[in-house]
């Protein structure tokens, strides 16, 4: 397998504008010569704490504690892997990635592959162009506008239109450079009868809705038919080296920002579900085209976010989607909740007759997918007590799961009352020795525990480090004088100016790859050092706080010890003392003058 070359990396981070980057997730004002601060787009808050340093292309809030580069932005904020960001902030801003030991017949698949993708992305152009300009394309129109779907939506997923003429695509590709073998492989052509050499597009006549990858690269079309003698109803791109059905979600490319930020990620049947759920402000919905969840579609949806809301069709087969999904989750850290939509109707439905606000009460109001599959249980026939046996005999592993929580008490309490049966005897029954348990009743999983309010001693350290990287040539001595061990109380602390004795003067570039706390604090540290004007005389005073408070600690071991040594240390300390208040009158006086 290739990989990219060793210097892709650095030729993308030069590349990237990181205010550009960053500004499309939350807004940036201007705060120091090289520093910008805004909202944090990783957690809630009113006041900005979260940062950037454009020349350094770092990013860190002093609220949650997120950090790193831009690759590190990419992948927390649109849910991609390393190699995914990296490809994307190369599209983005205009990389060419190399790669190198790559045999040739590898090569030529991925130069073939990327003939394919360009094809399938031209198309998709020429099918919007169509929907929008065609005469024939007004019933399309008309069934879009009818589902209450606005062009604006329409245009952010390419939405198209394929005409009725048999060779219409296959003519403009080969037109623009592409083979008919090209055209056959890229799914966009079928053959009149089998073994036939004559091509026709595969699409005519139907409503175009691309099939994207992540990061928004056309792998394929979904079509639906306009006329009720048309079949099939939809129609899908033929299954290639390039698009496989089972593996994609309809508008996963723009739900991924969303998805991540929200750290949930909801999913409907159709295209037009999603396209009404974004329009009313769901920019995080996905379509499964169908009811028949896949493994892979599930894998997708682990990549997106923590939390699946499923907002499925209100019928039996939406149901056992839902059922399907629980399954398929089996063993994946996801928690899956359930839509309540109403009997009888779809998203799109509930978006044009209740409007956009009532849509989004009903996703925030989901369920646990355990209490959806309990209510399920219960709503067959519970008269006799054959079938109430039978009832709990089903419900027992979906409980066990649970263990004992809150959420158990109130199930056990709603089957009760199902069951007209006392709670008591019901959790005894249900306590029994489960079967195996039932895949997608596990709860959410845990989240991350929130950052440790930093002590006194330690904020002091850090910002000494902070003016060392602000003020490097000042810096490197003060550093050259400093104790690890005497100096900086926590191994976070120490670790960051033993690195920074020999990294001073480009903190960010060398960071190791196996020591994630250690590239969290000295970015942390080299965004601080842009926040505010560094004057020689802070650094002076923030250097004489760490002797002082290395003096107190020493004084407090002593004074179990001799009076002489917490004498000596206590002259010592006034005499720190004094010229710590001189070089704070000296930094407050520069920065009056400043």
């Amino acid at each position: 397998m290739s990989r990219y070359a060793s210097d892709s990396r650095d030729r993308v981070r030069d590349a990237v504008d990181m205010v550009d980057l960053v500004s499309k997730r939350t807004e940036l004002r201007r705060a120091g010569a090289d520093h910008y601060s805004g909202l944090c787009p990783f957690h809630d808050e009113r006041t900005p704490s979260f940062g950037i340093s454009p020349s350094k292309k770092v990013f860190h809030c002093f609220g949650c504690q997120a950090s790193g580069d831009a690759f590190d932005f990419v992948m927390e904020t649109e849910g991609m892997d390393f190699v995914s960001a990296l490809e994307a902030l190369a599209d983005r801003y205009g990389v060419a990635l190399e790669r190198e030991d790559e045999d040739p017949e590898a090569a030529e698949r991925r130069r073939a592959r990327e003939r394919l993708l360009e094809l399938l992305d031209r198309t998709a152009d020429y099918y919007a162009r169509v929907l929008w300009e065609a005469d024939e394309a007004s019933r399309a129109r008309e069934y879009l506008a009818g589902r209450g779907l606005e062009r604006k939506v329409l245009e952010s997923f390419r939405v198209g239109y394929a005409p009725s003429a048999w060779d219409k695509v296959i003519t403009g590709s080969m037109r623009g450079g592409f083979s008919a073998r090209e055209v056959w492989e890229a799914g966009l052509a079928a053959r009149s009868q089998k073994g036939s050499r004559r091509l026709y597009d595969r699409f005519r006549g139907r409503i175009i809705f691309p099939l994207c990858d992540r990061r928004g690269r056309v792998l394929g079309f979904g079509a639906r038919a306009l006329r009720d003698n048309q079949q099939p109803k939809y129609l899908n791109t033929a299954e290639g080296d390039v698009f496989h059905k089972g593996r994609q979600l309809f508008g996963a490319h723009l739900a991924r920002v969303a998805a991540a930020r929200e750290g949930r990620v909801v999913v409907a049947e159709g295209y037009t579900d999603v396209l009404a759920l974004y329009q009313a402000g769901l920019e995080n919905a996905v379509g499964i085209m169908g009811t028949a969840l896949t493994a892979d579609q599930v894998g997708e949806l682990s990549g997106l976010a923590p939390v699946v809301a499923l907002a499925l069709d209100a019928d039996a087969a939406g149901r056992e989607a839902m059922l399907r999904a629980a399954r398929m989750a089996a063993g994946k850290r996801l928690e899956l909740r359930v839509v309540a939509l109403p009997a009888g109707s779809d998203p799109a439905d509930l978006v044009r007759e209740r409007g956009a606000e009532a849509v989004r009460a009903l996703v925030d109001g989901s369920v646990p997918f355990v209490r959806f599959h309990v209510e399920q249980i219960l709503s067959g026939p519970l008269g006799s007590a054959e079938q109430k046996d039978a009832a709990l005999a089903e419900l027992r592993p979906v409980l066990a799961e649970l263990g004992p929580t809150v959420m158990r008490e109130e199930l056990v309490r709603l089957v009760a009352d199902r069951l007209d049966l006392s709670e008591g005897l019901v959790a005894s029954l249900l306590s029994g020795r489960a079967a195996a348990a039932t895949p997608g009743t596990r709860s959410a999983p845990p989240r991350p525990a929130p950052a440790t309010p930093l002590g006194q001693a330690e904020r002091t350290e850090r910002t000494f480090l902070a003016l060392c990287i602000a003020l490097p040539d000042l810096g490197r001595e003060a550093l050259r004088k400093a104790d690890l061990d005497k100096h900086f109380t926590t191994d976070r602390t120490r670790s960051a100016a033993a690195y920074l004795k020999d990294h001073l003067a480009a903190p960010i570039d060398d960071l190791p790859g196996d020591d994630p706390t250690l590239a969290a604090v000295v970015t942390e540290l080299a965004v601080r050092a842009e926040r505010e004007p560094a004057l020689p005389a802070t650094l002076e005073a923030q250097q004489l706080d760490l002797e002082l408070r290395r003096l107190e600690r020493e004084i407090a071991a002593a004074s179990t010890g001799g009076a002489k040594e917490v004498s000596d240390l206590a002259a010592e300390r006034t005499q720190i003392k004094a010229q710590f208040d001189r070089a704070i009158d000296k930094a407050t006086q520069g920065a009056r003058e400043d």
